[in-house]
């Protein structure tokens, strides 16, 4: 199988960059739905696991939106993303309830495969939202642009 993050996990990253892009301002899952050209339905089961987890903090009603909850140094990427994939399951012999692989008593694969998945998620503890958001001007005004399109 190709190593693919989740939908989910593509959208709460998208969301915690624009956040962390748009510090200065309180944002709707609207605002952010326009920027990326994405669904504002798919966003909110997001905005919900992000407030749950204390990464953004939401304020319901006229005015109301979305802002982070923590400096985006303190947003570590690999546990964000720990959190959002819930199916780490590259191979059927990683669940060992539902295996039915002929070979798995003497296989080395799953040994192989689970240090390559604990090396993708040590890589990504190396980084934080601050490292995303880096570039603030740019994705600033590529975002803007995108919400007018």
């Amino acid at each position: 199988p190709t190593m693919r993050l989740t939908t989910f996990s593509d959208y709460t990253l998208r969301v915690l960059i624009y956040l962390g892009v748009h510090d200065d301002q309180i944002a709707t899952v609207g605002q952010i739905a326009a920027a990326y050209g994405i669904s504002a339905n798919h966003l909110m089961k997001v905005v919900h696991y992000l407030a749950q987890g204390g990464y953004i903090e939401t304020a319901r009603g006229k005015g109301g939106g979305m802002r982070l909850g923590l400096a985006p140094e303190k947003i570590n990427l690999g546990e964000v993303v720990r959190g959002t994939e819930d199916n780490r399951t590259l191979v059927e012999c990683f669940d060992r309830n539902s295996s039915d692989c002929r070979i798995e008593s003497a296989c080395v694969l799953r040994g192989v495969l689970g240090e390559a998945l604990n090396a993708f998620f040590r890589a990504l503890d190396a980084y934080t939202l601050a490292d995303l958001i880096a570039p603030k001007p740019r994705l600033a005004k590529m975002l803007a642009l995108a919400q007018k399109s």
